[in-house]
């Protein structure tokens, strides 16, 4: 771990010492790629240059130890340094802990209604108010691809992107199976019903990223619809592409323009097909696509809503950990959730480390 930390703290020193070259200065584009790894190696170099701090005040707090005026004052100052130096040295090996490539990306969801007819869709609508709700709180923008309502305005797929800072880094959490028990408004009797809908998350894949051969793609056009024939779109804008091959479909009717349409709905195909390639390639996530969004059924979930207890409880969590306000949550305050989602893949990569 030192040799990395040490090799690291010098790569940080030449690449400041580069960026303040003159022929570098005046290059845009380099000066932004150094500028980007420095924001990259930059916490780990400073926590490891505040560990060899606390590290040398250990030191220095234990040559004291035999004055008897000082003894005293030199053993509080020893335990201080330690437990900051202890502190560091756990930060440093989360933060050398190998980095999702796509966690600064942006992200591709998809929600779909499932089991539970109308009551999945309205939950499907719940769900995406709670992501919109959450994205408008961390200052990131959401651009709604393709959407199906229902008459009583529930959703029973949408697509759509979300851009910001570590969109992917906190939503990538949220793929899998939601499962809710409610009483739904359709229900005239007062029982509780259990419905699901689903959840895909996806980085949005640049054309730089990944390479779409035009040649496998047929594009379609047609005329948007919406609920019961509302919202009706009087030009033939709708776009629907299909990725040859495997018969992979995405539609884009968001936009007015056909152009757009196209763009984004491109721009899906090959997050999805980029998705697709890199299952192939790695046997721990096969299939995750298919994983994510299952089949729908009750019992895949990751995630349970039950409104009768206000109380929502994350599968992936142990103990008393698993359970939130169901209240909050709804409503757009899912940090509490995602936070504990990251410290528990934090400390499952930490264990798979220590035993590697």
């Amino acid at each position: 771990m030192f040799e990395n930390l040490q090799m690291l703290q010098r790569q940080y020193e030449e690449i400041k010492e580069r960026m303040e070259r003159p022929e570098v200065y005046s290059d845009a584009s380099v000066y932004s790629s150094y500028d980007k790894e420095l924001r990259e190696i930059g916490p780990v170099v400073a926590a490891y240059e505040q560990y060899l701090k606390a590290e040398k005040e250990m030191a220095a707090a234990k040559e004291l130890f035999d004055d008897p005026e000082l003894r005293e004052l030199a053993r509080e100052e020893y335990r201080r340094a330690e437990d900051e130096f202890g502190r560091l040295e756990d930060e440093i090996k989360i933060l050398l802990l190998p980095k999702d490539p796509n966690d600064s990306k942006n992200v591709i969801m998809e929600i779909r209604s499932g089991v539970g007819g109308e009551e999945s869709a309205l939950f499907a609508a719940d769900l995406f108010r709670m992501y919109s709700i959450y994205a408008e709180v961390r200052g990131w923008k959401i651009e709604v691809v393709n959407c199906s309502e229902t008459e009583l305005g529930g959703i029973k797929e949408i697509d759509f992107i979300v851009e910001g800072e570590g969109a992917y880094s906190r939503l990538k959490f949220e793929a899998g199976g939601h499962r809710v028990q409610r009483v739904p408004v359709t229900e005239s009797g007062g029982r509780i019903h259990t419905s699901a809908a689903t959840v895909a998350v996806m980085p949005e894949i640049d054309e730089v990223d990944f390479k779409l051969d035009m040649n496998d793609v047929r594009i379609d056009v047609f005329r948007s619809s919406g609920a019961g024939g509302q919202k009706v779109n009087k030009t033939s804008s709708a776009i629907r592409v299909t990725f040859i091959p495997t018969g992979l479909v995405v539609e884009c009717q968001d936009e007015r323009s056909q152009y757009k349409n196209k763009d984004r709905a491109l721009q899906i195909l090959r997050s999805k097909l980029y998705e697709e390639e890199v299952a192939k390639q790695n046997a721990s996530v096969a299939a995750e696509r298919k994983s994510q969004i299952g089949s729908g059924d009750r019992s895949e979930r990751v995630r349970t809503y039950n409104f009768p207890q206000n109380r929502v409880t994350d599968h992936r969590l142990n103990g008393d950990d698993k359970n939130f306000n169901l209240s909050s949550v709804i409503n757009g305050d899912l940090d509490p959730i995602i936070d504990a989602l990251v410290t528990a893949d934090r400390a499952e990569k930490l264990r798979l480390q220590a035993e590697a």
